[in-house]
C-alpha cells in the first residue's frame, strides 16, 4: 500500500504530561492552539457546537518494529482480568499510525485557540484534525461487552 504523510495543524497544551497515567481524564481542560497557517478564523463556527471530534497522534508510544506486533490478540490494557482483543477491537495508544480519537466538551473559541474538556491527550500531543460532532452523525444502538463499562469507569471520572 502506498504510505502517506500528514501534518499536525495544531497542538494540545494541559496540565498532564504522563502518558502511563491513563485514567482520570474527565475534567481534563486542554487548549488546541490552531497553526497560524490556517489564520485567526479558522475555528470560526465552532462555538455553535457543544463538542468537537480530536484526531491526534500518540505521539509518545513508539512504532512497531514490524507489523507481527499486531497480529496477536493482547489482553485489553494489558490488564489479564480482560479479554485479548485484536489490534482493531483496541482504542489505545499502541496501534498502527499511532491515531487517536476523542470527542471532548467545547468550553471557548478564542482565534486559534481551542478549549475542550475531557481530551486524553498528554500536552505536547500533535492534533492532525477537528471537527465539530454532529448528531447526525452520531453512533446510535451502541453495543459492547460488559466488561468495557466497568473497565471505562475510571477513564473519564475527574
Amino acid at each position: 500500500m502506498p504510505s502517506f504523510e500528514i501534518t499536525p495543524i495544531g497542538t494540545v497544551r494541559n496540565d498532564r504530561t504522563d502518558v502511563q497515567h491513563t485514567d482520570n481524564w474527565g475534567a481534563v481542560r486542554s487548549t488546541i492552539t490552531v497553526d497560524e497557517r490556517f489564520g485567526d478564523a479558522c475555528l470560526q463556527g465552532l462555538e455553535g457546537f457543544s463538542h468537537v471530534e480530536v484526531l491526534f497522534v500518540f505521539d509518545r508510544f513508539p512504532e512497531a518494529d514490524d507489523d507481527s506486533a499486531y497480529r496477536e490478540p493482547r489482553p485489553y490494557r494489558g490488564r489479564s482480568d480482560l479479554p485479548p482483543m485484536g489490534i482493531f477491537a483496541s482504542r489505545g495508544p499502541r496501534r498502527p499510525n499511532r491515531i487517536g480519537v476523542t470527542s471532548c466538551a467545547i468550553e471557548s473559541v478564542e482565534g486559534r485557540e481551542l478549549t475542550v474538556v475531557g481530551l486524553d491527550a498528554v500536552s505536547g500531543t500533535p492534533v492532525i484534525d477537528l471537527k465539530p460532532a454532529m448528531a447526525e452523525f452520531g453512533v446510535v444502538d451502541v453495543r459492547q461487552p460488559e466488561w468495557v463499562s466497568r473497565m471505562m469507569s475510571e477513564y473519564f471520572r475527574p
